[in-house]
C-alpha cells in the first residue's frame, strides 16, 4: 500500500517562497505519476503540478507556470514543490498524489493514492 507524507507547509508572507516535500513509501512497484494538488477553503481540489517520474516531464496550469516547480528525487522517493512569489490566492491545503499509471497527470481522478495534506497560508 502506497503511503504519502507531505511536509513543509506553513505561514508565509505575500511574495515569499516555500518548498513542500512528499515522501512515498510502501510501494512494491515503481510509481510513474505524481502530482501536487491544492484545495482552497470552500473550493474544489485543483492541480498545481504533475510529473512523470520516469522522464521528469511536468505539467503546470497556466495560473502556476513560472512560479512553481515540481521535482522528484528517485533515490529518496520524494516529490518536491518549490513555490515562489506566493500570493493569498495560493493559500489552501496542498496534497500529494501518486499512481502507477496515469492517463493524464492533471486530473484528480487520475490518482489512487493521496497524502493527508499540508496547510499553506499566505498572509501578511
Amino acid at each position: 500500500q502506497v503511503q504519502l507524507v507531505e511536509s513543509g507547509g506553513g505561514l508565509v508572507q505575500p511574495g515569499g517562497s516555500l518548498t513542500l516535500s512528499c515522501e512515498a513509501s510502501g510501494s512494491p512497484y515503481p510509481i510513474y505519476c505524481m502530482g501536487w494538488f491544492r484545495q482552497p477553503p470552500g473550493k474544489e481540489r485543483e492541480v498545481v503540478a504533475g510529473l512523470y517520474t520516469g522522464n521528469g516531464n511536468t505539467y503546470y496550469p497556466d495560473s502556476i507556470k513560472g512560479r512553481f516547480t515540481a521535482s522528484h528525487d528517485n533515490a529518496k522517493n520524494t516529490l518536491y514543490l518549490h513555490m515562489n512569489n506566493l500570493g493569498p490566492e495560493d493559500s489552501g491545503i496542498y496534497y500529494c498524489a501518486a499512481d502507477y499509471v496515469c492517463t493524464t497527470i492533471w486530473r484528480v481522478s487520475d490518482y489512487d493514492y493521496w497524502g493527508q495534506g499540508t496547510q499553506v497560508a499566505v498572509s501578511s
